[in-house]
């Protein structure tokens, strides 16, 4: 009996140890995931970073999460001149994966540099913005990520043809191809679900530049936005302070006053035909109730060269929040997909 007791004690304090050494493994990730990279005082991964425009040199605010030498995502906000806040969701989902991720204001957007000088609000200045911003976070052909979302998803996709030498893959999320096709969706099946005399109202308040009365808010919250944009009875606290930080000035400018379509800078952009042309690994998502056509965004992934689908049934424009798990799930599972298939 003793000799048994003296096993089962030996046994006991191997298998410790082998804990111990498992945490101490796990610990080592843990610690090589969070390790500060920067010299000096810490700022908790926040970088300005200088950009040089036409019109002279800015700021752009940067924040960085953790370490990956294989892994690592720019998060491209919409808008145009919305901000990273809406997409601080990602901080819940992408540490667990071990993902190196950064969260992004453009120029123009709340944390960023805000010049005055309109010639600075065009889609090819934010191309070239975004190579600066990847040279200056040191991101490579073989670890670099491009995430971008609504405005965002133009600005990644607009980065890829130019660009999609220095990409290893593009996510393009809730945004078409096409803004005439938007414009047609828009009209055709999203302005048919508002009742006919709030819708009137509307667009009577946009033909007479009145998108800031009080009124034209009143009445697209509950019979657009809440429908469309982010479906959740309440909206999360990132998204109502991305909303109250946005740059209307810079909005209006590219995309235009209304909701219903484009009518900005952006009114004649169409890239459909160009899609054969992008060959990175590419994921479109796209969201039943969303601003822009899933069946659209579908079509997208048939277009390029290595592209996938995903659809969120219970999402909106916002899908990364009214359908998160989905979205999330299948985000990351991409991510993981052409990680090992490059490894």
């Amino acid at each position: 009996m003793k000799k048994i007791l003296n096993n089962i004690f030996f046994l006991a304090v191997i298998m410790i140890f082998q804990s111990c050494g498992d945490q101490k493994s796990d610990f080592s990730a843990t610690t090589a995931y969070f390790a500060a990279t920067d010299s000096g005082i810490q700022a908790a991964g926040i970088k300005m970073v200088p950009i040089s425009t036409p019109v002279g040199k800015f700021k752009v605010w940067t924040k960085k999460f953790g370490n990956n030498p294989r892994i690592k995502i720019l998060l491209l906000h919409g808008g145009p001149a919305m901000t990273h806040e809406y997409m601080e969701c990602f901080e819940s989902f992408f540490p667990r994966e071990g993902f190196e991720f950064y969260e992004y204001d453009q120029l123009g957007s709340y944390y960023s540099d805000q010049p005055a000088d309109s010639s600075l609000w065009t889609t090819e200045r934010f191309v070239e913005e975004v190579e600066q911003v990847r040279k200056a976070l040191g991101l490579t052909k073989d670890n670099f990520y491009l995430l971008g979302n609504s405005w965002g998803g133009i600005l990644g996709m607009e980065y890829a043809f130019k660009y999609q030498q220095n990409l290893k893959a593009l996510i393009i999320c809730n945004m078409m191809a096409s803004a005439s096709d938007y414009d047609r969706y828009a009209e055709e099946v999203l302005s048919r679900q508002i009742d006919p005399k709030v819708l009137d109202t509307l667009k009577s308040l946009e033909l007479a530049g009145k998108t800031q009365d009080p009124l034209y808010m009143k009445l697209l919250i509950p019979h657009f936005y809440n429908l469309h944009i982010c479906r959740l009875p309440e909206w999360p606290e990132p998204v109502n302070r991305s909303f109250k930080h946005a740059n209307g000035v810079i909005y209006t400018m590219m995309q235009g006053p209304s909701e219903f379509g484009i009518a900005g800078r952006l009114t004649n952009w169409e890239r459909k035909a160009d899609l054969p042309k992008l060959e990175i690994p590419i994921l479109t998502v796209g969201a039943k109730y969303d601003t822009m056509d899933p069946e659209h965004m579908r079509w997208m992934s048939t277009q390029v060269k290595n592209g996938k689908f995903l659809y969120c049934p219970q999402g909106s424009h916002l899908s990364m929040w009214d359908d998160q798990q989905v979205f999330m799930r299948g985000v990351i599972n991409f991510i993981h997909e052409v990680d090992n298939a490059q490894r």
